[in-house]
């Protein structure tokens, strides 16, 4: 009771209180704006933190992260292009919504589940850090491999109307990924003996090229041809959900914050698996799954929550083994290490003021976040009022700028250009993005749990099959393939039969 007692008195000083919210605001700006993820903010925040104490260092970087992890869904619902991998879920549904002219309740939800979800994860790291990190450990490269693959399945569930489109779809995000030097054998792929493409396609740059540049060329074709569309920004107030709509979508938000808190204890995943395993979570158990892709407010409740859920579950590694889940937790590890925090095991034996200081810091950055985006709600909105065609040269501006800043690199805007184009040949001919999208965040780790697996066990695939957790998520991807391809087939035979009807 007197360490949470110094920690309170050490988190509600002024100092305290003002880089937490520096820090979410911070977070949220790079969060937003896609090419400034909040990966780099971190990276920003971290050299502010060394004149301070422990408890505002902290709080100064927690509120980077979670404000970023957030900051996300702004562009994604707006715009339709995603500030961060975590919120390329949400623009399916939350660009809908914005173009039926509800951004407002669609922003307002977004914020509503975040703090849920965010505050359900630590929760669970409060009550069960060890337990919950017991089981995360035991998660070797079989059993990381069987958990992406089984994230891999929901592409039949992504790929509406046809699953053949799906499937090339995702092959292609595969082999895009593949692009570069191999990080195991260090040999050259698909780089055609160009030096610039040793480098790889980093995945916000793909992003970037497959939301943003499409929505551009389409802007300007429109404009050329005179049918511009006038942007419909419907309610300029903060709008709310209802006590009914989340009562109705209880069970939902609670799957969800469950998916993202263990997700995020899983070293190695991150917050964009999180959110398109929720997603499809939603799709599959929705009574009206049709409606996803079309402006449902589910399809914005399910990824919002699971990815901000995956806040709280990165620490539970973070704090109790000294593991970093992503590249944003590292630095976060960074901060507590360079003030003296050592995680760990021993953790709640040497720093336990600090561990008590570290939850009250989540708690107020989702305070803030809740203020910041809630006020900032009718700013944002009046970003749909600026013309479509301004509105895309800015984008494009942006884009540019972000596309350049990831690694400093200006091949990395001939790639966001090649993407994009791609992207758009692939929308015309009817071909989903989404799988390409969820090949490009999943396939990397896809292969390298695979090949670790393989080094591991001599080359023998004795390691998939005797491992009960690998057997169990490869049983589960069979199960979705195999209902999703029943359900392709039911909806194929009654097609059939409606056009012998009409006939």
């Amino acid at each position: 009771m007197d360490h949470l007692l110094l920690a309170a008195a050490a988190a509600f000083t002024p100092i305290a209180i003002g880089a937490v919210g520096l820090g979410t605001l911070i977070g949220l700006i790079f969060g937003s704006i896609p090419g400034l993820t909040f990966t780099v903010a971190l990276a920003l925040a971290l050299p502010i933190t060394f004149g301070m104490d422990a408890v505002p260092a902290t709080g100064l970087l927690l509120g980077t992260y979670i404000g970023g992890m957030t900051g996300g869904s702004v562009s994604a619902i707006l715009l339709g292009i995603p500030g961060t991998p975590s919120a390329a879920a949400t623009v399916l549904d939350g660009y809908p919504l914005t173009r039926q002219g509800r951004a407002s309740i669609a922003l307002g939800t977004a914020v509503i589940v975040s703090t849920i979800g965010g505050i359900f994860s630590l929760i669970v790291m409060m009550v069960s850090v060890n337990l919950v990190s017991q089981v995360a450990i035991k998660f070797g490269p079989a059993e990381i491999f069987a958990l992406v693959l089984f994230g891999m399945s929901t592409i039949c569930g992504l790929a509406s109307g046809s699953m053949l489109k799906g499937l090339i779809a995702g092959v292609i995000g595969l082999m895009v990924m593949t692009i570069g030097i191999d990080t195991i054998d260090g040999v050259n792929r698909l780089t055609f003996g160009s030096i610039n493409m040793l480098q790889g396609v980093n995945l916000l740059v793909a992003m970037i090229g497959l939301f943003a540049v499409p929505f551009i060329i389409e802007t300007f074709a429109r404009h050329s041809r005179g049918t511009t569309e006038v942007n419909r920004t419907g309610s300029l107030r903060a709008e709310l959900p209802g006590i009914r709509l989340l009562a109705r979508n209880s069970w939902l938000i609670a799957r969800c914050s469950a998916i993202g808190t263990v997700i995020g204890a899983i070293p190695g995943t991150g917050g964009a698996i999180a959110a398109f395993l929720a997603y499809d979570n939603a799709k599959r158990f929705s009574p009206t799954p049709e409606r996803f892709g079309k402006g449902a407010i589910e399809g914005v409740i399910a990824p919002e929550t699971a990815n901000n859920a995956v806040t709280g579950g990165t620490l539970i590694p973070l704090l109790s083994l000294g593991i970093p889940g992503d590249p944003a937790t590292a630095i976060v590890l960074a901060g507590l290490m360079i003030h003296g925090i050592t995680p760990g095991p021993a953790l709640f034996m040497t720093s336990e003021t600090e561990v008590y200081g570290i939850y009250i810091a989540v708690v107020m950055a989702y305070v803030f976040i809740l203020v910041l985006q809630l006020a900032g709600i009718r700013l944002f909105v009046y970003v749909l009022r600026v013309p479509p065609q301004l509105l895309a040269v800015v984008i494009l501006v942006l884009c540019v700028i972000g596309a350049y800043t990831v690694r400093n690199s200006a091949f990395d805007i001939y790639t966001m250009a090649v993407i994009g184009g791609l992207a758009y040949g692939l929308m015309r001919m009817g071909i989903p993005t989404t799988p390409v999208i969820l090949g490009m965040v999943l396939g990397p780790t896809l292969e390298n749990e695979f090949r670790t697996a393989m080094a591991l066990s001599d080359g023998h695939y004795s390691i998939f099959y005797t491992s009960p957790v690998a057997m169990g998520f490869f049983a589960l991807a069979a199960l979705i393939i195999a209902l999703q391809t029943a359900s392709g087939l039911r909806l194929r035979k009654t097609t059939k039969l409606t056009e012998k009807s009409n006939a």
